[in-house]
């Protein structure tokens, strides 16, 4: 019978089975559709699998929710209510006979009466309460108002009631984020947690299948395209799709598809994550050449299906200006994975940081094969010795740094921390199992990568010239130019060009501008920047070649040095 469920529903069975536990709170997708594997064609909403399915045989169902009360299964269940409390009008001295109190405390001690006396009936109970988070919010015990605290006792005294244990009785709290309950209910030890994970392929083609049997799909794109471009999404929001398609005859097409994935999941994350476009290839970076090789082969490997040799994340290090940031969006282009970006998920209100983190590493499991930048790394993920907000922090960077050690997302969710600072990040995060790889960038060192610079910042900043021509300053390298720097000289060389009236420009105006042009120097933080880089990259072979045989603590004792000149 248990095979017939999903995987989450067989583990919440197992468990309940075990006869040690009767409340389970049920987390994670939880108002989307399930599919039903007894009837494959049929996608039931969650409430209703468990109601009618995983709770099919049990003589009563009832369900509680803030704005709707307590409400029933079926009629049976409706009836059998009634007539239980017909008589007990007058429980607490409060009369129920016209209308059923809809805050928890008052609908809780209707319940519990109910309860009681149909396990004394030996009959088979299971309560469903829905949106638990405003029931039994995360609260400080000192924050929490009467009501809330008495709706926990009457959760927590249900859990170890010995005749709720000993009879058919289950209550399953539903929630999207588990961070937003009471955290005694969550760690109660008579308490067990289960995740509901977004539809996996499987479950999305099923579904599809079955729309477009019923109602057709309105596309030219494969069947499996769809299926693997709407990873990420619930079942319910694919409908919304299909349905919004087929309502306006607008088909489905590659971009439009991209583009409602995009906003729905920004929208799902409560705008806490943001797709990165990735429409550059390594082909357009420039210089790092044996960087480059080393991300092709990756690339490759990801492409031919190889994601067990794939490293969990990389470290990107070097110092500003360098191109980490284009050098990871060129490296998902050239995967043809999307990137996101870990916007702020912090919040001042207690609880919501945590239940942010949580939807957020939902989201990115159910959506891989995907890359996450995270950038300035050192300051972003902070560390498990920071204080001062209730143990906050280092819960947050306990739940990023196991997620991101999880050898089942390897080749999956590739991790990039990009950081101008490796020596500020925390060891654990930099370690194997986690940050594998360590890249470092540095500025151009060779003719070669200066001249390719100069091509490649020609192209993006639209700079035409009146005839074919390599600056002295470019050819030479007397004045070393960052990506952003060159970016900055030829749009200057531009501005002068048009000051004269001319729409390209020559080759005299280019020399002027390159020779006025000063870069902003901070030569002991770039040195600095630098040399950490050096020491944290883990392959000899990307180093360039003045730093390939340095030793290590000489690198070192040279980096505390410029520390203390710095301060």
């Amino acid at each position: 019978m248990l095979e017939q469920y999903p995987e989450w529903a067989s583990r919440f069975a197992k468990k309940y089975l075990s006869r040690t536990l009767n409340q389970f709170i049920v987390h994670g997708n939880v108002h989307d559709m399930v599919r039903v594997k007894s009837s494959p064609n049929r996608f039931d909403r969650l409430k209703t699998f468990l109601a009618d399915e995983f709770f099919g045989s049990r003589d009563f169902v009832l369900f509680y929710d803030r704005a709707t009360g307590i409400y029933f299964r079926d009629q049976k269940s409706q009836t059998d209510f009634n007539r239980a409390l017909s008589g007990r009008d007058t429980i607490l001295g409060t009369d129920y006979s016209k209308k059923l109190p809809k805050d928890p405390v008052g609908a809780f001690s209707v319940l519990e009466q109910y309860i009681r006396t149909r396990l004394n009936d030996k009959k088979s109970v299971a309560l469903i309460i829905d949106h638990a988070e405003t029931v039994v919010p995360m609260n400080d015990a000192g924050a929490s108002g009467t009501e809330d605290r008495n709706a926990l006792v009457y959760l927590l005294k249900w859990a170890y009631d010995p005749l709720f244990l000993a009879g058919d009785f289950t209550t399953v709290l539903l929630t999207e984020n588990m961070a937003d309950l009471n955290r005694r209910l969550v760690q109660h030890p008579y308490t067990a947690d289960i995740h509901v994970p977004l539809p996996d392929e499987e479950e999305r083609s099923a579904y599809l299948a079955q729309h477009k049997k019923n109602e057709g799909i309105h596309s030219d794109l494969p069947m499996e395209m769809i299926t693997e471009m709407t990873a990420g999404l619930g079942l319910v929001r694919i409908r919304s799709i299909l349905s919004n398609s087929s309502e306006h005859k607008e088909p489905i097409t590659f971009d439009s598809l991209s583009e409602i994935k995009k906003r729905m999941i920004e929208e799902e994350a409560y705008g806490l994550l943001e797709f990165v476009p990735a429409t550059n290839t390594l082909d357009q970076v420039a210089g790092h050449s044996e960087v480059k090789k080393h991300l092709r082969l990756a690339a490759d490997a990801l492409k031919s299906g190889r994601r067990d040799v794939i490293p969990m994340g990389y470290l990107v290090c070097g110092p500003v200006g360098t191109g980490k940031t284009f050098l990871v969006t060129s490296f998902a282009g050239e995967v043809g994975i999307p990137m996101v970006k870990l916007k702020n998920f912090r919040s001042q209100w207690q609880g919501v940081t945590e239940g942010n983190l949580e939807k957020i590493l939902s989201l990115l499991r159910a959506m891989s094969p995907v890359a996450v930048m995270i950038d300035e790394a050192d300051a972003y993920l902070g560390d498990r010795s920071a204080s001062g907000d209730s143990g906050v922090s280092s819960r947050v960077f306990s739940q990023i740094a196991t997620f991101m050690s999880n050898t089942d997302h390897r080749g999956r969710i590739v991790w990039f921390l990009m950081t101008a600072r490796p020596d500020l990040m925390p060891v654990d995060l930099k370690r194997q199992g986690r940050a594998e790889e360590h890249i470092a960038l540095f500025h151009p060192e060779t003719e070669e990568e200066r001249v390719e610079l100069f091509e490649v910042m020609k192209k993006k900043t639209g700079l035409k010239l009146t005839e074919e021509y390599l600056p002295k300053a470019i050819k030479k390298g007397t004045i070393k130019y960052s990506g952003a720097d060159m970016e900055a000289a030829l749009t200057r060389a531009k501005f002068h060009a048009a000051a004269e009236g001319l729409k390209e420009v020559t080759p005299q105006i280019l020399d002027d501008v390159l020779y006025d042009f000063l870069p902003p120097t901070y030569p002991e933080e770039i040195e600095l920047q630098a040399l950490v880089a050096v020491s944290e990259c883990t392959s000899r072979r990307l180093l360039p070649e003045r730093f390939r045989n340095l030793s290590r603590d000489e690198v070192l004792k040279r980096v505390e040095a410029l520390k203390r000149e710095i301060r």
